[in-house]
């Protein structure tokens, strides 16, 4: 500690210089807000123009008279950008984290200011006491690597491409349904041979450009098909080989009875290959299946699930649930639900499947983590198929 002549004050010399950095993110322009942790600086970029970040990073340490060391720290929101930035900024030496948006503060004002600049500086307020030691400020989002997360394409595509082909399937069937005609799978491979046959209600044939609009809808249905197909041997093709850690995780989680390629793909993909959790309520948190109890005053009510984590897992772990019930009678999570739920009603069984769900999750973890098997459940005794 030391004492300048001119104010006379105390001036902690020990302390490390950081210089904080926040982005907000936007289609054509960013905000970026920095700060020494006295003065705040807050400039427009071009978005995605690293030149010019890096131009304003310099122009910031050189506005704070900061060494050409300092430490920098940064955040920004979790969004449509993903962490290409994320990976970008920690190969220049810069420590960023990603931020969860749900999980920052806002002003609960019927009416609040909002703007670019006022986010990145709230951001920047909020990086400062995070780094200042309040930790649970806000939550940070667990960065994949660039292969476990290029390991997320191919399910994803894939459940893209099957909600096109549902798409595709019934625009053909109401355009058809509108002439009066009702058919159960456009699909088929002769579909365009049954066309040329189909009548309206007066027995005559369907209009030229009606037929035409059919048979371009028809080939981009097998456009999709095609290339359905092709991904599902693609996955096979890995889990016969079943090279690397994840893929036999995967080829283990499809030993359990009840739980084929699709949904132990995901599992592991989005879940189980990459995250370590410590413990079942880290685990329950990320699926967004744990209870958001409200109790104030003289009001005490549960207001269900979170859905705060991952909706892929949460919404194939309530599936499963049901598959497991079917395929698992005999395990120990069955017959609790049957003991607790089965002699409900409709309300009652879908709220447990719910907490069957997150009981699953936990089974499953331990199955992958520890080898575990679940209490009751069988293993599969036939070939596993891949497809």
């Amino acid at each position: 500690m030391k004492k300048t002549k001119e104010t006379l004050q105390e001036t902690n010399t020990t302390k490390e210089q950081l210089l904080h950095l926040s982005f907000e993110l936007g289609d054509t322009r960013w905000k970026l807000a920095s700060s020494n942790g006295k003065r705040v600086r807050t400039k427009g970029i071009s978005a995605r123009n690293l030149e010019q970040l890096q131009e304003e990073i310099e122009r910031a340490r050189q506005r704070f008279k900061l060494n050409d060391d300092v430490k920098i720290v940064s955040c920004y929101e979790a969004g449509r950008d993903g962490f290409w930035l994320h990976r970008y900024l920690l190969s220049c030496g810069i420590k960023n984290i990603v931020v969860d948006s749900s999980s920052i503060e806002v002003d609960r004002r019927k009416r609040r200011a909002k703007t670019d600049r006022i986010d990145a500086e709230k951001l920047l307020q909020m990086l400062m006491r995070y780094h200042g030691g309040e930790r649970l400020l806000w939550r940070v989002v667990n960065v994949p690597s660039v292969e476990d997360e290029d390991g997320r394409q191919l399910h994803r595509e894939l459940d893209v491409l099957k909600r096109e082909r549902i798409r595709h399937r019934n625009r053909i069937k109401g355009i058809l349904m509108q002439q009066g005609i009702a058919l159960k799978n456009p699909s088929g491979n002769k579909f365009l041979e049954e066309l040329d046959l189909i009548k309206t209600w007066d027995g005559e044939k369907l209009p030229s450009d009606l037929k035409a609009r059919l048979v371009r809808e028809y080939d981009r249905l097998q456009m999709v098909e095609d290339q359905i197909y092709s991904l599902k041997k693609e996955r096979q093709r890995r889990l016969e080989n079943a090279d690397s850690a994840f893929l036999k995780k995967v080829v283990q989680l499809m030993n359990l009875r009840g739980i084929a390629v699709n949904s132990s793909w995901k599992f592991v993909n989005e879940f189980f290959g990459w995250r370590q959790f410590k413990n079942r309520r880290e685990l329950g948190a990320l699926a967004g299946l744990t209870p958001t109890p409200y109790d104030s005053g003289g009001s005490q009510h549960e207001q269900g699930i979170s859905k705060a984590g991952n909706s892929r897992i949460r919404t194939l772990a309530v599936e499963m649930s049901w598959v497991w019930l079917r395929l698992q009678p005999q395990s120990k999570l069955s017959r609790w639900y049957m003991e607790r739920f089965g002699s409900g009603g409709k309300r009652m069984r879908r709220i447990g499947i719910v907490a069957m769900a997150r009981k699953l999750l936990i089974d499953l973890w331990q199955y992958l983590e520890y080898g575990v098997i679940p209490e009751g459940a069988s293993l599969r005794t036939e070939m596993i198929r891949f497809y």
